[in-house]
Formats: structure tokens, sequence, C-alpha cells
């Protein structure tokens, strides 16, 4: 383990002999419109008080040129991740200036030209650990300053920190801009954001004053940035969980940045929230895709309170941010954010990631053993954020909406701007509900994996509910009879189960029920089976049950069953062909093309695959041109037919004339650069579209997006050279961004892959150990999830683990979640019946 690898152990000890007061930041950042700039200048005093000796101050950077403890300059003692300071006193002022590095893997500070004006972006990225890529620090939650921040750059250009801006003087080669003292904050959600981006403002009246807003993204996005609706989601947003928390946002100012090239959705920086400009629509868009950034919006806003008032003491209780804030964003938007159906995406989407999670061997409770940041880094998954927030819609249901909320706001008031982890949480939700939560933890917190809930019949027509795995849920089934053609549901029973089995009040022998749907309200967490008698059912009726909700968990039990190889693969692609036509619930919908679309690519037998794909691809294209003009499921379809055209080249000439303008395409379908793309790709993975023909569009389109798309385009072509470049360069080309190395892999992955990287299998399993020791976590993590061999065999990936017992918990973790993917993959294509 390198130094750079912090352990809870050594943090906490560190943690027993500090406390820290402020922390003074000096970013140059003047020379970043240099196209050869790679590094900047920064500087940071702190100031603390320690009870030890020695201790160390973390920075990842270019260079430590100067430590000055009390006033006396020291010799540099520094590993490249650990500034080493002996000789402490009781109360202590350490200043350490360096050079950091800019970042093209969207770690610490990232710097991104613009293609369309030449224009320098920065913006930086730190959770769980990239704040000391930027500036020395205490890089762990449970040592939180006051912060300040000074910032030199160009003239011209927005500069922001979480603080509001306090001061701007001119300074040689620009701007110096100095923000407020922040309240005390954790290394990971300081921020610091510089470019010519162009903002949008507005304001929110709360009940302590004004609330200062702003929208921002990069100048040639401006045009596409809905900036309006975001800011009427974010004053819904500030009105409800300031009175829900019993306490109004504390941070100041709240301004929200789309980033380009940013890993993940978003961040909770108080004060500077950073998004993926994924979320400004640059193409024509769904209502699924406005609730979507709606529900992040407030996910992030959630953290202000849980996460940035209170923070976990260590990332073992990472889920007492993440569960929380996945929880309050589909609340939220429910409640205050005028999406009424979130939970209905959160059943197909963030429970189907959370589903998928819990069936890996590396699956871990909610509360996990994180011993070090290369642990914490691959926690952010399924399990902390998904299955957190879905406990917690169980634990609402288990003490009530009321007695949570006065729960949440005793926990506020006990811990701000303080540290906490699990016993603090149950203590407040304990006292203001009086109920006991010890059980409840340890059946649903601090234990792994995911009951498996099925009614079966037990005698005289009679109904049981049989669970594996028993945990406690509250819970309804739903009973379903006929009403002519459709499913109508003639009663809920209410259970709250604990057992194994569980006995109905309900008998097929007395009722016209045809479909038995356990949880069809989607109050608790586990894996549904239908029986054989309710899977027919759905397969006739799915589309006619009049609750979304219901038939959210209806989709998701098929889908399980066909990722099981319980339900065959033909029979699913018959059930979404059926039914996905009719589904006016555009999240479900496109969870359902893009479910087929993988069934075909993972679980479909290889002597039936291309007829699959072939089928498949004509029952997408008559749903498109049959859909309604200018609607969503119109987009959704289009969409899926781009995925199914990846595979087939049925409709290569039709594709290819209504790009070209020589036919015209269904009435009122966008053809946007966002879908020309997505054909385009599918186009080139057939061998039905030239290079020539994808520059031409890049030409068309030159923005940084239309440059991405274009290298996923041309790695795609089915050429073997082609595609054994991609693949070399998808490990060798440094100079490759996270978001074009992103784009490289998916062109080399593309249509019928297969044939074309098998003879790399071997070079992959040689390159990955050496790729995680040289290359940053991110990168890495890319380039093993995204070239894994998609193999007949186990075979090397197998001997890998075996000799490579000793490598990083987290590369070996990685891999074994890919080989239990694969090993799905042939176990369910065996099961295939064969015609």
């Amino acid at each position: 383990m390198t130094s750079a690898n912090l352990t809870r152990d050594e943090t906490a000890a560190r943690a027993a002999g500090i406390r820290l007061h402020t922390i003074d930041v000096e970013l140059d950042l003047r020379g970043a419109r240099d196209a050869d700039a790679a590094t900047f200048g920064t500087a940071t005093t702190l100031a603390f008080e320690a009870d030890v000796d020695a201790t160390w101050i973390d920075f990842i950077g270019a260079s430590v040129d100067a430590v000055i403890v009390n006033g006396e300059e020291r010799a540099v003692d520094w590993d490249g991740a650990r500034v080493h300071i002996d000789d402490l006193a009781a109360h202590n002022t350490v200043e350490i200036r360096g050079t950091g590095r800019y970042s093209t893997s969207g770690e610490g500070l990232h710097r991104f030209v613009d293609p369309l004006d030449g224009e320098v972006y920065l913006y930086t990225q730190y959770e769980p650990a990239d704040c000391r890529r930027v500036y020395p620090c205490f890089e762990q939650p449970d040592l939180k300053a006051r912060w300040r921040f000074a910032v030199a750059a160009p003239a011209g250009w927005q500069v922001l920190s979480n603080g509001a801006e306090i001061d701007r003087e001119a300074v040689a080669g620009g701007v110096r801009v100095r923000f407020a003292e922040t309240l005390p904050l954790s290394s990971y959600i300081t921020a610091v954001a510089a470019g010519p981006y162009h903002r949008v403002e507005g304001v929110w009246e709360g009940p302590s004053g004004a609330v200062a807003l702003g929208v921002l993204c990069r100048a040639s996005l401006a045009s596409h940035l809905d900036a309006d609706e975001i800011l009427d989601i974010t004053r819904r947003g500030l009105a409800f969980f300031g009175e829900a928390f019993g306490l109004d946002y504390p941070w100041g100012k709240y301004d929200q940045i789309f980033v380009p090239e940013y890993n993940l959705g978003a961040m909770e920086n108080p004060g500077l929230v950073t998004f993926t400009e994924s979320y400004v629509f640059r193409g024509a868009s769904t209502a699924a895709q406005h609730e979507a950034r709606a529900n992040t919006i407030l996910h992030e806003m959630a953290h202000m309170w849980f996460g940035d008032l209170t923070t976990m003491r260590w990332w073992d209780d990472l889920w007492l941010k993440e569960s929380f804030a996945d929880f309050m964003g589909a609340h939220a938007a429910v409640v205050a954010g005028g999406f009424p159906d979130a939970w209905v995406t959160f059943a197909s989407r963030r429970k189907g990631w959370a589903y998928v999670q819990d069936q890996l061997p590396t699956t871990h409770p909610i509360v996990a053993d994180i011993p070090d940041l290369e642990a914490a880094k691959l926690n952010f998954d399924g399990i902390t954020y998904a299955k957190g927030a879905s406990v917690l819609k169980q634990l609402v249901a288990f003490v009530g909406e009321e007695a949570f909320f006065r729960g949440a706001r005793r926990y506020f008031a006990d811990h701000a701007y303080g540290n906490t982890t699990l016993p603090d949480l149950l203590a407040a939700l304990e006292s203001a509900s009086d109920r006991d939560l010890r059980a409840w933890s340890a059946a649903w917190l601090q234990t792994s994996g995911i009951s498996r809930l099925a009614v079966e019949p037990v005698a005289d027509g009679a109904l049981a509910l049989a669970q594996s795995d028993p945990r406690p849920h509250r819970l309804t089934v739903g009973l379903y009879g006929r009403d002519g053609d459709r499913l109508v549901r003639r009663r809920g029973i209410e259970l709250d189960v604990t057992a194994e089995r569980t006995t109905l009040d309900a008998s097929l022998a007395d009722e016209d029920i045809v479909l038995v749907v356990p949880n069809d309200d989607d109050r608790t967490y586990a894996k549904v089976r239908l029986d054989d008698a309710s899977t027919d059912a759905a397969a006739a009726g799915l589309a006619t049950i009049d609750d979304a909700l219901a038939r959210a968990v209806v989709w998701a039990a098929l889908w399980d069953a066909t990722r099981d190889g319980e339900l065959p693969v033909v029979r699913y692609l018959e059930i979404v062909r059926r039914h996905a036509p009719a589904e006016p619930n555009v999240a479900l919908l496109a969870d359902a093309l893009a479910h087929a679309d993988a069934a075909i690519g993972h679980y479909a037998a290889a002597e039936a695959r291309s007829d699959l794909a072939a089928r498949w691809l004509e029952a997408c294209w008559q749903a498109l041109w049959t859909a309604d003009a200018e609607s969503d499921a119109q987009l959704a379809w289009a969409r899926a037919v781009a995925a199914a055209a990846s595979r087939a080249a049925g409709r290569a000439d039709e594709l290819r004339a209504i790009l070209a303008g020589d036919a015209a395409g269904p009435d009122g379908l966008r053809l946007d650069h966002e879908l020309r793309w997505m054909w385009l790709t599918a186009l080139s993975a057939t061998g039905r579209l030239t290079a020539a023909e994808a520059d031409a569009e890049r030409d068309a389109d030159p923005s940084s997006q239309g440059r991405t798309a274009h290298l996923t385009v041309l790695a795609a072509r089915p050429d073997s050279a082609v595609r054994a470049a991609a693949w070399h360069a998808a490990w060798d080309d440094e100079s490759l961004t996270n978001e074009r190395l992103s784009a490289t892999i998916a062109g080399a992955r593309a249509g019928d892959a297969r044939r074309f990287l098998a003879e790399f299998d071997a070079e992959y399993f040689a390159r990955i150990a050496p790729t995680w020791a040289s290359r940053s976590i991110e990168i890495a993590r890319r380039l093993v999830v995204g070239l894994f061999p998609a193999s007949d065999s186990l075979d090397l990936v197998d001997a890998w683990l075996a000799e490579h017992a000793d490598a990083p918990g987290a590369l070996r973790r990685l891999v074994i979640e890919q080989r239990d993917g694969l090993a799905r993959d042939l176990r369910v294509r065996a099961a295939q019946p064969r015609t």
C-alpha cells in the first residue's frame, strides 16, 4: 500500500491528536489559458492545536517548495503524498507552498478546453480524497475547518468557491478574488471553479432572508441552459428542506454549476454544487430526464444537511449522507418538486441498481467496513445509495413520517457542524419515535444480501408469502383480477412479516385473482418473484395495470427472473414487444427497452442472438413509426432503434436515408445532434458508415460532445485493425481525458465486438495490475471494467485471481464483480431453452 492510500486507523489516530481551526488557501490559476499549462501555484496555511509531536499533511502534486512551521522554515519532508512535520507546539500555524497539477481525469482540479471557442474551464472534484491534489490539507472528513480562499485567475473569468465573493482586485496577469470564510467544512466538500462560464442569477426569499442563486455552464452551452426550471426546483427544495429539517439553508449563497467531463452526476459542495453538463440538454429530452435532473438537484440539496452540516466520521458511514440524500431526492421530488412519479422511477432504476449490486459476491452491509481510501472510492455504489434509500423508505413506514422528520431535526440540532456515526442517528430517531431500532438496524443496516419474496399455494387455494434470507418487512401483497382485457387491483393485504412463511388472508378458490404481486406498492426492499400463473397474467395484461408503481414492480420482477435464467429471454422480449408500446411512463418504457437490449447482448443463447437482434430491431422500428409525434415515447423508441441497429443492419438503408435528408423520418421526430450520433454509431458498428461520413458529421457538430461521439463512431467500425487500435489506445494513450477514454472504449466494444477483441484476453489480464499501480483510480477503473473480456470461459479470470491474491483490494473487487457478471451471462445462456 502506498502512502497515498490513507487508512481508517491512522486517520483516527491523527484526529485524536489534532484540533483544526482554520485553513487559508491561495491558488494561482492565471496561467490556465496557456496551451501547455500543466501546473498551478498552490499554498495552504493551517492553524491547529496538537497534542502530538508530529503529524503529516496530505498533498499529491508536482512539488512542495516550502514548509514553514510556526514562522520557521523547515526542510521539506514529502514522499509525494504526505508532508511530514515534527516538533509541533500546542498551537501551530503551518504554511505549505507548492505546485499542483491540472487534471484531465476529473479528479482534483480538472482543466478542459472547449473546442468550439478555445476557452478554458476549470472545476474541482474531491470526494473522497482528491482535495489534496489541489492544496495541502488534512484529508479526512472528521477534521473540519473554517476555510478562507483566495484565487488568482485571468481577468473577466467567473471565479467561484464555497463562500461568497468579498473582494476582487487587479493583479499582474489577471485578478485576485477573495471569498468569505466558510462555516466548518470537511476537505472533500470544498470547491473552486474558474473560467468564462455563462451565469444566470436568481434569488430565494427564505424565512431567514434572501439567498443568492446562480446557475452556470460553459458559454457554448448557454443557449441550451433552461435555468428557469433549475431555479424553480432550487427554490422549491430550499423551502421544503428548511421546514422539514427545522433549520434554514446555512451556507450563504447557492451556486449550481454544470461542468464538462464530470465523473459523477453531481457533488454537494456547499455554496457551489457541481453537476455533469449532461443535465444541460443539447437535444430533445423526455420528462424522465427532467425528473432525473430535479431529483439530482434535490439529492445534492439534501446533502447541505445530511453530509455537509452533519458529516460521517469516516467512510464506513458514507450511507449517513448518501442513503439519506437518495431517499430525500425522490421524496422531495414528489412532495415539493412537481414530479409525482419520482418513486416509480426510483423503483425501476435506483432499486434495480441496488438489486444488481446486492447479488454480487462483493456485496456489503449498508454500514460498511471501509479500511482505507481505495475501498471508499469503490463504495459509492448501489448498496450505499439505492439500497440505503430503499431501507430508509421502509424505516419511514416503520416509525412514521412525522417521527422520522422529528428525529432528523433533533439529529441536526445535536450534531450541527460535527461528525457522526450510526448510534448518533439511531438515538435521535428512537427518541422521536419511541421505537427500539437496534433490531431493525441489525437486520437492515448491518447485514448484506437480499430477501426474495414469492407467493405460493398452500392448500385448497390458500396462499402464503415465502421469503428467503428472512428480514422484517412492512409490505402489501396486491391481488389483481380481470375486468375484460384489463388487470384490476381487487385489494391489498398489508403485512408485517419476519418469518420464512406467512399465510395470507386470501384464497384463489374464493376470489377472482389471476395476478398476485408481493410488495406491489414497493415499500420494502426485496426481489419479487411472480408465480407461473401471475407471470402468464402479466404477460397478457401488464400494460393495463393502472398504477405505475405496481407496473414498476412487475417490470422489475420479470427482468430479475430473466437475469436469473428463470424467464427465457425469448419470452421476456415478447412481453416487452407487447407491452412497451403501451407503457405511458417514459422511465419504465426506457428501462424496459434497455433491459431488452441487455437481454439480447448478455443472456440470449449464442445461436439465437442474431435472429433475436433482427426481430428486436424490427419491433423498435415499428414502434418508432407508430408512436405519437413529438412524444417522449417516440424519442425513447428512436434511442432504442440506435441500440438495436448496432447489432442488426436490417434498417441501415432507411437510417442512412433519413440522416442524409433523402427520406422523411417519423413525423415530429427531432433529429438533433444527440440522436444523429446515436444512429451513426449504430451504422458504424455494422459497417454501414465510412470515416469520411463520420468526419463530415463532426464538422457539422464541432462541439466537445460531437468530437467525443466522433471518436466512438470511428472506433466502432467493424475492422480488426480499427478495433485493435482503439483497444490499445485506451490503455496506452495517456493524453485521453476521462470522457475520451470512455468514448474509445465504447467504440471498441460496440456491436459484435467479441470477434475483434478475443485475441486480447490474455493481454488484458497482464495489463490490469500495472495499470492500477500507474494510473489514477478513476482512469484505471474505467479500463478494468470497460475492457473486461466478454469471454466464453472463466479460466483466465480465475487464474488471475488465484495468482494475484495480494493485489490491491479495490482492484480485486472490480475483477471479482466482472467475473460474477460473466459467470451469470454464461449460466443464463446455458439455461435458455433450445428450439
